[in-house]
């Protein structure tokens, strides 16, 4: 079975880098293509991406065309039974591949694999998430919680009470990780491109759970996430500002009762 590995890069080349070779050690002995869309990075990772890794389907694209659009262009391009949605500052372990897909063997009725993540020194890192509703987000547009950190609504969107000890059924898992059977992709559509970063995995999610798959967390999947190496290089206000677009159009979307 081939897996269509697409990661998104954008200035980000050196933990680019270790992510490429991460997936070559846990694609040992699985048939694999690997996409790079890069949005116009400027980075020396294009460059990088050619001379080190030339196996790897490369898309430069001249501008940056967000996280979902960007992704679109190299799934249009997959031809794997399954499709891994990939950050480009992860780290996959050597078997994270294999039981990715041994997961889905035994989950039929699957529609999403999220990954167990852990920073870089160990700790874990939260990557499950319940379905937001107005409120939290509103909060955390006024920066609550960073006053009121025990916040309940806010706790409760964030699934502070999640155990990752356990493989279950969630709302939604975060974009860094998303291994799915290609099939399914197909199926419900590929991810809304009115999103330009954050929400567009909800959205998926979401669109999966409505067609009747689960969205699952398995904690024997593992890999690192450096965790918004990207986006920590915008301003502030401007990564706020994209955020509270997205969530806005995920409201309209869907409509603002829970």
């Amino acid at each position: 079975m081939k897996i269509s590995i697409i990661i998104v890069s954008w200035k980000v080349r050196d933990l680019l880098k270790k992510c490429l070779a991460s997936i070559e050690s846990a694609a040992a002995g699985l048939a694999v293509e690997i996409f790079v869309v890069d949005n116009a990075s400027n980075d020396g990772a294009i460059e990088m991406v050619r001379s080190d890794f030339p196996t790897v389907r490369l898309i430069a694209n001249r501008q940056n065309l967000g996280f979902a659009k960007a992704n679109n262009l190299a799934l249009r391009q997959a031809s794997g039974d399954y499709v891994l949605l990939l950050n480009p500052d992860t780290e996959l372990q050597p078997d994270t591949l294999e039981k990715s897909i041994d997961f889905f063997q035994s989950h039929p009725a699957a529609g999403a694999l999220g990954a167990k993540m852990s920073y870089p020194d160990g700790r874990q890192q939260p990557s499950v998430r319940r379905l937001p509703t107005v409120w939290p987000i509103f909060l955390m547009l006024l920066k609550l919680p960073k006053l009121f950190p025990r916040l309940k609504s806010i706790a409760n969107y964030l699934a502070a009470d999640f155990d990752y000890s356990r493989e279950q059924i969630v709302d939604q898992i975060m974009g860094a990780y998303i291994f799915m059977p290609r099939r399914i992709l197909e199926q419900i559509g590929l991810l809304d491109d009115r999103f330009f970063i954050w929400f567009e995995e909800v959205d998926l999610c979401r669109r999966l759970r409505d067609a009747g798959y689960g969205v699952w967390f398995n904690p024997e999947v593992k890999i690192i996430h450096h965790g918004g190496k990207s986006f920590s290089q915008q301003a502030l206000i401007a990564n706020q500002r994209i955020f509270f677009s997205s969530a806005l159009k995920y409201f309209l979307k869907y409509g603002f009762r829970p």
